[in-house]
């Protein structure tokens, strides 16, 4: 072998050599990490869509919903009566700093962040999921149709591949929903909100006689407040600081079908709606 052919040789050997240790002991990508602040919204999982009344669209609440300070809120048992409680049942738990890192990190591993398909089973009028997960490198959207509402009888109609990713998404709203057992949380404890929102229509007439609901004095701002939908008839007003309280107090006696009365006479059907943390007003309320 010529000197030149030996130094060429030895030249691709150190290179090999140098893309092996490069490889191996090289940077290794950053971990995607809960953004930074404090009540920052890190993961969301809500439904979208479905058959339900325009008010129940609007004042609709997500499944869980996973804060940067640790917060984790979700709903809990709802009260089997009718006619229903004027507010849902909101609890709230707290994780560490490693507890929230761990959502991220789950979050990941159940393929919030992917793009593949998830197949779209024929089944009507059910909501999707949405998973919405926001970190220090980006915010991440997947929706699933009819994760939860799936009959047996159709799951034939997706592939293993697919019935396989759907099941790691359902997994991972199973762990944020009781994560006092998956994911050490304490609590759970009453969600108290600074400020709630009533989804706003008049009061078309009294249901059944024996549903007949005595009347509330409604505390909040004037009534019918901001136009949610129009072409619904649909508004709404949000109430802050000692309004807030004041509803939530006057809510403590109320229920679905109360007739609220505004300070001029007028009656008017509301839908409650606790804001969550990351919510300012009426404007979070999309009716998706």
């Amino acid at each position: 072998m010529t000197p030149r052919a030996v130094r060429s040789t030895a030249v691709l050997a150190l290179v090999l050599v140098l893309c092996a240790c490069a490889q191996r002991g090289g940077p290794a990508a950053p971990r995607p990490s809960a953004p930074e602040g404090p009540g920052r919204l890190v993961l969301q999982i809500e439904h979208v869509g479905g058959f339900v009344t325009p008010e129940m669209l609007a004042g609709r609440l997500p499944l869980v919903s996973v804060y940067s300070d640790g917060r984790v809120i979700a709903q809990g048992p709802q009260i089997a009566i009718h006619p229903a409680p004027a507010l849902p049942n909101l609890q709230v738990w707290r994780l560490d700093a490693d507890g929230v890192q761990t959502v991220v990190d789950r979050a990941l591993t159940a393929g919030v962040a992917e793009t593949g398909d998830l197949g779209s089973p024929p089944v009507a009028d059910v909501p999707s999921t949405r998973f919405t997960l926001v970190t220090d490198t980006g915010t991440s959207v997947r929706e699933v149709a009819a994760l939860l509402e799936l009959p047996d009888e159709v799951s034939g109609d997706l592939s293993p591949e697919q019935r396989a990713a759907r099941g790691e998404l359902r997994g991972l709203l199973d762990v944020l929903t009781s994560p006092e057992e998956s994911l050490g949380a304490a609590g759970p404890e009453a969600y108290r909100p600074d400020a709630v929102a009533a989804v706003v229509r008049p009061w078309a007439a009294d249901p059944d006689p024996e549903l007949v609901q005595p009347e509330v004095s409604w505390p909040g701002p004037g009534l019918p407040g901001e136009p949610l939908d129009q072409r619904l008839g649909l508004s709404c007003v949000t109430a802050r600081g000692a309004e807030a309280t004041a509803v939530l107090e006057a809510a403590g006696v109320a229920n679905a079908l109360t007739p609220w009365v505004a300070g001029d006479g007028t009656r008017w059907a509301l839908t409650l709606r606790p804001l969550l943390p990351h919510e300012t007003g009426c404007t979070a309320l999309s009716g998706s």
